[in-house]
């Protein structure tokens, strides 16, 4: 290859017709040779190439990066398959992958480009369609959380009431109708538990639609006390542990975070057969990783179907960029593990 470069810089021919952009650069910067595919496709005559700054052709924004990457070359680090954006003569802007090669003794830079002005219009196609999906999702979402959240409201504030109110009443006639017979001040005693009950239930439900706390309280409050609720209704003890800063998750991010580990939860009530829960929200340095560990029988990840609940904590994860992993192993536990990238503070 030192070969091919010349004192006079002249190439083969097998560079002369190659469709590649091949060049070769001075150490200062400018063209000092370059095939017809260059001329071709920035529309420059040699003249003009040779007497402008390459820097001078590159788009305005690409300039700083171009610059030192161009600086890394030189140092002596091989540049390989660098993107960057060219105006043509004309103003069109290109997209060029270069391949780069510095030559010390000969003070000058090999270089082959490829035009992939077309690769990157259809990835930014399918970036602005992803984008527009994601957007999407994030809407109906939320949409459901707020419509949740209605129907939360709509148990503890009204349903729960009535029943409420109901329980005054019964309560109202066991103590002041002192001549009813023991049968009828039997059922009234249960009909007073049983609302009572009644009350409990609805108020778990609504916690279980929509967690009003988590706008009140905060992420941590609100898995502490699921973890608490976990406890009291399966006997299980559930311990968290939090060590993060709240502020470096998305409202998004909390809601998710919460259902994530509710439908996990929920699996081991219903598949786990543990006897020990460990939930735990750490910071991992640039992302904040939510963790459910538990002691039961686990499962062959190779063999296991795809449940609803893992179903539903995979689409969340990868709602919010979460890196979600699940190790398992029969009679080993499961360990869920969700990652996201820390965000800025939000006050």
């Amino acid at each position: 290859m030192v070969n091919l470069i010349s004192a006079d810089f002249e190439l083969s021919t097998f560079f002369e017709i190659t469709p590649d952009l091949v060049c070769v650069a001075s150490k200062d910067g400018f063209f000092k040779k370059v095939n017809l595919a260059v001329i071709a496709k920035l529309g420059y005559t040699k003249e003009e190439l040779y007497t402008r700054p390459i820097a001078s052709f590159v788009y305005e924004e690409d300039k700083e990066i171009t610059r030192k990457t161009r600086k890394e070359l030189l140092e002596g680090k091989a540049l390989i398959n660098f993107s960057n954006r060219y105006v043509t003569k004309s103003g069109k802007i290109i997209w060029l992958e270069w391949t780069s090669i510095y030559f010390a003794e000969s003070e000058v830079v090999f270089a082959i480009a490829k035009d992939i002005t077309e690769r990157k219009r259809v990835e930014q196609e399918v970036e602005d369609k992803y984008i527009k999906f994601k957007s999407l999702a994030t809407h109906f979402k939320s949409r459901i959380e707020k419509d949740k959240k209605f129907m939360a409201y709509e148990l503890h504030e009204e349903l729960a009431q009535l029943v409420a109110v109901l329980k005054m009443d019964v309560d109202w006639i066991a103590k002041n109708e002192p001549q009813l017979a023991e049968s009828s001040k039997n059922r009234l005693e249960h009909a007073l538990a049983v609302s009572k009950m009644l009350i409990k239930s609805i108020q778990r439900i609504s916690f279980s639609i929509s967690p009003g706390m988590l706008d009140e309280f905060g992420l941590s409050a609100t898995l502490q006390w699921l973890c608490n609720e976990f406890s009291l209704m399966n006997g299980i003890p559930c311990n968290f542990k939090s060590e993060y800063n709240e502020e470096n998750l998305t409202h998004e991010m909390r809601i998710d975070f919460f259902r994530i580990c509710q439908e996990a939860l929920t699996n081991v009530t219903y598949h786990a057969e543990a006897s020990n829960v460990n939930v735990s929200i750490e910071d991992m340095g640039s992302k904040i990783q939510l963790t459910i560990v538990d002691d039961g029988k686990g499962f062959d990840i190779t063999q296991q179907e795809d449940t609803p609940g893992l179903i539903s904590i995979r689409e969340r994860a990868a709602s919010i960029n979460g890196q979600l992993n699940v190790d398992s192993k029969i009679g080993a536990g499961t360990k869920i593990s969700v990652a996201v990238t820390k965000q800025p503070s939000y006050n």
